[in-house]
């Protein structure tokens, strides 16, 4: 028997520096406004992370997107964990919703941006990041399909970010309803080549591993759930066998929200904290950033914007984003010009009329003079006339 020197150790080091440590986990919301985003946070994190009140339900219509940003700590058995909830208001509320997803897709980009010039800078001993490492997409339960808003947005958040579509208030529709919904939008996701996460499946190698088989099972068991469904609640009720579950009442009964024959919560909650928070981590660090990284490089190369004086071990800067790539700001660009175009037009004609009283006054001050004058001459005549009567 070999001896053993202690490298299988190791994990145990590990876990001790990452319970030292703690952690953090950015997490993005995305989807229309009135379907539970809030609720759903706070219900998934079992506190008030985010309150209703930051989003006051008001008859004004928002024009663009704006980003939120909530934080919070959350100690759970000597661990902390950073939380940062991303939340997008605005999203998918307007009549025109042409490129409301650039404000979203910006942000995503620009935290992956902040963080490679970070790692550029010489003192790189404490990092802010924001990188996004799971977005969970809000969609309607119309029961009838994926709207074009919903598909152009996940083609583009699936390419940045790990995309995780979920069906929001499933208790409007029936189990039936849910899972021909599910079957048309998986047909959507498929069609349109969108990438959402999927928990890391690999047959077991020793199928006599009872624990491998169980870990297989439940991956596999929550590929087959997704789109998730999902009921969201933030009151307690007592079920039928006497317990105090989170769920939502109505004349006919209770949906638990942890009750895994209601919704997918449960399944939801298992993907993001208690199974595959890493994996949603490293996958952000080891193919969105560096996909993001590779590409922005290969841009500052081909613009010309290396300053590396040939040193091929420097890697070249990221060339500065233009805020005139984005279409909202160059839709608030082109109504700026035409302002200032219609204003000017507007002075130009003042000025014109202006010039035209002025001619216009001119002219009859000329013909008054010319009058006066004319009447001036004759009454020299007269005089002169009567001059010479009086001799």
């Amino acid at each position: 028997m070999a001896e053993v020197i202690g490298l299988s150790n190791l994990p145990t080091q590990r876990a001790r520096i990452v319970t030292q440590d703690g952690g953090v986990f950015n997490m993005m919301v995305c989807g229309e406004s009135g379907l539970g985003k809030t609720t759903f946070v706070n219900t998934l994190f079992s506190t008030t992370l985010k309150s209703t009140e930051d989003h006051p339900r008001d008859n004004a219509i928002r024009k663009t997107v704006r980003i939120n940003i909530s934080r919070a700590i959350l100690e759970e058995s000597d661990f902390s964990l950073r939380v940062n909830v991303i939340d997008t208001p605005g999203f998918g509320d307007n009549i025109n919703n042409d490129k409301a997803w650039q404000t979203v897709v910006d942000f995503i980009d620009d935290q992956h941006d902040s963080y490679m010039r970070q790692e550029q800078q010489p003192f790189r001993d404490t990092k802010f990041d924001l990188r996004i490492h799971a977005v969970l997409y809000f969609i309607r339960p119309t029961g009838h399909g994926l709207k074009p808003i919903d598909i152009e947005t996940m083609k583009r958040l699936s390419s940045r970010a790990n995309l995780i579509p979920i069906i929001s208030k499933s208790d409007t529709l029936t189990q039936n309803e849910i899972t021909e919904f599910k079957n048309r939008i998986r047909q959507v996701l498929e069609y349109h080549q969108i990438r959402i996460f999927t928990p890391p499946l690999e047959e077991a190698a020793d199928q006599s591993n009872k624990q491998d088989m169980i870990s297989f099972e439940h991956a596999r068991s929550i590929i087959e759930a997704m789109p998730f469904h999902i009921v969201g609640s933030d009151k307690q009720y007592q079920n039928a066998a006497g317990q105090m579950v989170t769920a939502r009442k109505y004349p006919w009964g209770l949906v638990e929200v942890e009750n895994e024959a209601h919704c997918n919560f449960v399944l939801l909650r298992t993907l993001l904290l208690r199974t595959y928070l890493a994996d949603l981590i490293e996958t952000t660090n080891e193919i969105h950033y560096e996909t993001y990284r590779r590409l922005r490089l290969e841009v500052g190369l081909k613009e010309g914007e290396d300053q590396r004086d040939d040193d091929p071990f420097i890697p070249a800067r990221a060339p500065a984003r233009k805020l005139s790539h984005n279409p909202a700001y160059k839709q608030e660009e082109n109504a700026l010009k035409k302002y200032f175009t219609d204003q000017v037009k507007a002075e130009e004609q003042r000025f014109r009329q202006w010039e035209q009283n002025i001619v216009t006054e001119r002219s009859k001050l000329n013909s008054d003079l010319e009058e006066i004058q004319q009447k001036v001459k004759k009454m020299e005549d007269q005089v002169k006339n009567l001059q010479l009567k009086m001799r």
